[in-house]
């Protein structure tokens, strides 16, 4: 009772920090503005959009972050910080009606900052152009007007979806469609404009998630701390390694972002854009300090009851975080140093970086010399090395043992991946097919051979510790699930595993597909990732250590390898002997002066797909061999290990028991009949 008589007066307080967070953003935002020229810069000659479009932009485009991010919050409670089963309990209900509202703001914002982006690339007042056919022209034509109708539909999709579902897994779906919403402005605005774009766009988009999630879920959990919830100490716990993860991300992704926008590291002294960067960067450390603090000293307070010290920290952590924001709003009405007079030429448009020269008579040199920094794969190569090895130094710190041949082909198969992304290979596989084709094939058949044999999934479930009886699922639990879950169930069946991982090439290079993909980062990035994704899913199939469902017997594995690679080699057969040039009008845009003849470059492409190809399925085959002797004799030492024990579950001594009854079954008629005649006599 003293709890819930605390609620309303604690309300007031919470509602207080928000508006104030809210207000500590747009000022921010407006000082930033004011400061970098943007607002009141007028140009003689040029017709200016008028203050209501040069305040009104940054201003909705800081409610729809604001709202965004408390969208996202919301949903990270419902979905994942507060515990559940398959129905959404009341708690979790009263909250994604907050995501709703959240949405339905964030909708709004977008829709307002989308008529006043409009307005200011016009430069004419909102009145003239806030038509619907102008506004539908402006979305079809221009990246700017695509990004925000694509975040207004995200967040309506939301707002509608929130009201009537009931279930985790719906919760879930609107927890990924708020993340895919937050990610339109990355690939439009300065990032996408820089000359190194592949770089900036990743990075950005790494970075707007890591915020959103982070300021989000502290926002929420805040929420829940200061309201008394009986489910807020699970979710302040869960929430405490979600944080480091997204300051993580953030630090690193915004390092990229500066790193490819600033020319120098004297601009971040000597530049308006590079000072607001500098005060961003302490804003986060900042933050990073208080989070320090958070685990240090009221992390372990709650477990007694005592929630003040958490809440007022929290309060102030959320408004240095409001402030942050404010200057990355602010960030981008401002143009990095050297971005106005940097012309980008088509290729480099295309590219994200000039072309590079040509192989020459010495065509693997510039495969190792010329290297593209991509943040997807360094990030998540790099988090993927240092979970593993941390699984591994868990293990024996508590005395178990991890074989040392699984942590070298883990960190091999990374190694690869990076070399396969961001050397030259990365580079000519932009410009060259068969340069293309190598890398692919790499990813395919190479990186899940050596990455399926570190085991990853049991040394997580070795390492990671179970959750308490009667406690929600922790990370174990949840990994055991997705493990034996319907969806991996069927992807993994071999016949599905296999149409994967063949059928995929020729979707791909035998459609449109591939030239569409070509010409989007994202869509390069998600060709590349699908790649391995399916390659991953075929040789976990063949070779596979980790547990899953149940899978086909060694022979059987073996008829799926035989079976497929096939059709691997007539895909390869039919690249050679093709006279139409896959993916035409990419190649026609790059300006290659150096490439004669494109259908010998395919020509190439083909014939490093089928010489590239047996080698990985040797491979595969020697492994599969090595695993079927290895099952064997693990079998017969298990049997050994029965019969030296004595078990009567021992298929052995069972058999000879079997024996045993069939021969004393055999010789009781013929003791019956020989004493037949001596009780006669």
């Amino acid at each position: 009772m003293a709890a819930e008589a605390t609620k309303p007066r604690r309300m007031p307080q919470l509602s207080l920090v928000l508006a104030a967070s809210v207000g500590v953003a747009v000022a921010v935002t407006a000082v930033v503005v004011w400061a970098g020229g943007d607002a009141a810069a007028e140009i003689p000659g040029i017709a200016d959009a008028g203050a209501m479009t040069a305040w009104g932009l940054p201003v909705s485009r800081t409610v729809a972050d604001a709202a965004a991010v408390a969208t996202v919050g919301a949903l990270v409670l419902v979905v994942v910080l507060l515990p559940g089963g398959k129905r959404l309990g009341p708690t979790q209900l009263r909250y994604l009606n907050w995501a709703a509202a959240a949405s339905a703001l964030w909708a709004a914002a977008s829709a307002a900052a989308l008529v006043f982006t409009l307005s200011d690339l016009f430069a004419q007042p909102v009145g003239e152009v806030a038509s619907p056919a102008v506004l539908a022209d402006f979305v079809s034509t221009d990246a700017q007007g695509r990004s925000y109708a694509l975040m207004v539909a995200a967040a309506g999709v939301i707002a509608t979806l929130c009201v009537g579902i009931g279930t985790a897994r719906w919760a879930r779906l609107a927890l990924l469609t708020a993340l895919a919403g937050l990610l339109p402005p990355a690939f439009t605005g300065h990032s996408s404009a820089a000359g190194n774009h592949d770089a900036a766009v990743t990075s950005l988009a790494l970075h707007l998630l890591g915020v959103a999630v982070w300021v989000g879920g502290l926002i929420f959990v805040l929420i829940v701390a200061t309201r008394r919830e009986g489910e807020a100490p699970d979710a302040v716990r869960r929430f405490s390694p979600l944080a480091a993860w997204a300051l993580l991300a953030v630090a690193a992704s915004g390092i990229v972002n500066a790193a490819v926008r600033l020319p120098s590291l004297a601009d971040v002294f000597a530049t308006r854009y590079g000072m607001m960067l500098l005060a961003k960067a302490v804003a986060l450390a900042a933050l990073g300090g208080i989070g320090w603090w958070h685990r240090r000293r009221t992390l372990s307070a709650l477990k007694d009851g005592k929630w003040r010290g958490f809440v007022r920290l929290a309060a102030g952590e959320l408004l240095l975080m409001a402030a942050a924001i404010g200057l990355a709003v602010g960030l981008s009405r401002t143009p990095a140093p050297g971005t106005a007079d940097a012309a980008l030429s088509p290729t480099e448009e295309l590219l994200g970086f000039g072309m590079p020269p040509p192989l020459g008579d010495f065509p693997w040199t510039p495969l190792f010399t010329q290297w593209h920094f991509d943040p997807l794969f360094a990030f998540g190569t790099a988090a993927a090395a240092l979970l593993y090895l941390a699984g591994v130094l868990k293990l024996r710190a508590r005395g178990d043992k991890w074989p040392v041949g699984r942590t070298i082909s883990w960190l091999l198969g990374l190694m690869v991946t990076v070399l396969a992304t961001m050397s030259g290979l990365a580079v000519y596989g932009k410009v060259l097919f068969s340069v293309h084709m190598g890398q692919h094939m790499i990813l395919a058949m190479t990186v899940p051979i050596l990455l399926v044999l570190g085991a990853p999934a049991t040394l997580a479930l070795r390492a990671l510790p179970a959750a308490p009886k009667g406690e929600p699922d922790g990370p174990r639990e949840m990994l055991m699930k997705l493990l034996h879950s319907r969806y991996v169930r069927m992807v993994s069946h071999p016949v599905v595993a296999s149409v994967l991982f063949i059928g995929s090439a020729f979707v791909v290079y035998y459609s449109s597909l591939f030239e569409t993909l070509m010409r989007s980062h994202l869509g390069h990035m998600f060709m590349l990732v699908h790649f391995l994704a399916v390659g991953l899913l075929f040789f976990w199939v063949v070779i596979g250590i980790d547990p899953g469902p149940h899978r086909p017997p060694h022979l059987g594995r073996l008829f799926v390898l035989i079976l497929t690679m096939p059709f691997h080699s007539w895909f390869s057969i039919s690249l050679m002997s093709s006279t139409a040039l896959i993916g035409e009008g990419w190649w026609s845009a790059l300006d290659r002066p150096w490439v004669e003849y494109p259908l010998d470059d395919q020509y190439d492409a083909g014939a490093i797909a089928w010489a590239t190809g047996d080698i990985p399925v040797l491979i595969t085959t020697i492994i599969l061999a090595i695993q079927w002797v290895r099952s064997d004799q693990r079998e017969a030492r298990r049997v050994d290990r029965k019969i030296d024990r004595g078990d009567e579950n021992d298929p052995l001594a069972a058999y000879n028991a079997y024996l045993a009854s069939l021969h004393a079954r055999d010789r009781q008629p013929a003791r019956t009949t020989n004493s037949a005649p001596t009780e006669e006599s």
